[in-house]
């Protein structure tokens, strides 16, 4: 039977294989051709299969046991690359240590959420590939090797779309547990939001803004903020007075508690419960993330857009998310705004109307997320990204043979 991705849209074209032991991935990678990784299959596009042309296999770490491993002189904890964040953080909060962000998802792997420049919100939180101290690679001839902060191919290594090898595990930076609350408003007018978007984006730890782009503008403001911080009164927005999904029809009972009760970060920093299908579990999904400065010139262009995109888009999201150093990162060199796309799970008509986002977007420096759906090619993209060379440099001495290569990389990278 063939297996898809999590959407349903990618049936994936290679041999599928489950490695049992890291032993194991090296033999299997060693002997392959070809060799893509995956995942919890969360990328929306091709960019973990191999090419239909290749002789190769997909390795999945799934029966690898989870392992988290905390050093808590260093404050670093080391994961099974494959491991899910919701498992990863329900270990450490049991030891009394947390994750300084979380994404949306706790369903998403460490590894390829790290790889795709994946990221929470948060005005001063950066991508969660900042968290990253080092990586375990299995290259292209088997070989297991190390790289770590510091080195000098760390920042080319960390978000690179599997391009480098298989992460067998993750160091990750982390702290001492802490209680977020979460509290909701709706109602907040475009008017309001560009009055001062810096301080709507920044009004607590993590924000999150959702609209369809219409105008009634800004529906519901999701505020996630540390216990000993007051989130910030936004001007207009009512306070919600029930639970809030922001998908209509959605089930609250998937979503993160909110109304302000405190509760432990991984129980409040994701949208979603663990124990839950995230969103609405049959979607698409794109995201472009652009320099901080121009997001209101960017929400004018999409309200623009509003008659074009509502028959397929289900909800958009407008996050902060602070500059990091990671060549192939959205938010590479640049404090950013990133502006989050549901889509129907309608491949055709999706892909038809994404042309004209990124008209809108890609003018002011957006970069599209690497896991989710966009049309841009190594051409458009090229010119966001500044190491992009650097990178591709990086690959041709890592993987000369582009064992880790596939149909994705040639488009989006060359």
């Amino acid at each position: 039977m063939a297996e898809t991705n999590w959407a349903g849209n990618h049936t994936y074209r290679g041999r599928i294989e489950r490695v049992r032991s890291v032993e194991h991935l090296q033999e299997v990678v060693a002997a392959a051709p070809r060799v893509r990784a995956l995942g919890s299959r969360h990328s929306f596009t091709d960019l973990t299969d191999i090419t239909d042309t290749d002789d190769g296999v997909l390795v999945s770490l799934v029966d690898l046991p989870t392992t988290v491993e905390v050093d808590a002189a260093n404050r670093t904890a080391r994961v099974t690359g494959h491991a899910a964040y919701g498992d990863v953080a329900t270990r450490l909060q049991a030891s009394g240590w947390a994750l300084g962000n979380l994404a949306s998802l706790p369903h998403i792997s460490v590894a390829g959420a790290v790889a795709t420049g994946t990221h929470g919100s948060g005005a001063r939180n950066g991508s969660l590939a900042t968290a990253v101290v080092s990586l375990d690679i299995v290259g292209p001839e088997g070989e297991l090797r190390t790289v770590s902060r510091g080195d000098a191919d760390f920042e080319g290594s960390v978000v690179a779309l599997g391009a480098f090898g298989v992460v067998a595990a993750v160091t990750l930076e982390i702290e001492p547990t802490y209680d977020v609350r979460q509290d909701v408003y709706t109602g907040l007018s475009w008017e309001a939001l560009a009055d001062d978007i810096d301080t709507v984006t920044s009004s607590a730890s993590s924000v999150s803004l959702f609209t369809r782009w219409a105008d009634s503008g800004i529906e519901q403001v999701w505020l996630k903020s540390r216990i000993g911080e007051t989130p910030a009164q936004l001007r207009g927005a009512r306070v919600a007075t029930s639970t809030l999904h922001m998908l209509e029809g959605g089930a609250v009972e998937s979503v993160t508690q909110q109304g302000g009760v405190p509760g432990a970060w991984l129980d409040r920093l994701p949208h979603f419960r663990m124990e839950f299908t995230p969103s609405r579990g049959e979607e698409l999904q794109s995201e472009y993330l652009l320099p901080r400065e121009l997001a209101l010139t960017a929400v004018e262009r999409l309200r623009g857009l509003h008659d074009r995109l509502a028959p397929v888009l289900l909800v958009s999201e407008l996050r902060a998310v602070a500059a990091d150093r990671h060549w192939l990162s959205s938010s590479y060199g640049r404090d950013v705004v990133g502006v989050h796309f549901t889509w129907v799970r309608d491949p055709a008509r999706v892909y038809a109307v994404l042309p004209a986002v990124e008209d809108a977007l890609l003018p002011l420096g957006a970069r599209p997320h690497w896991g989710k759906c966009f049309v841009a090619g190594v051409r458009e993209l090229e010119p966001l990204y500044p190491r992009m060379a650097d990178f591709r440099a990086l690959r041709d001495r890592v993987d000369p043979d582009r064992v880790f290569g596939n149909a994705f990389l040639d488009r989006a990278i060359g």
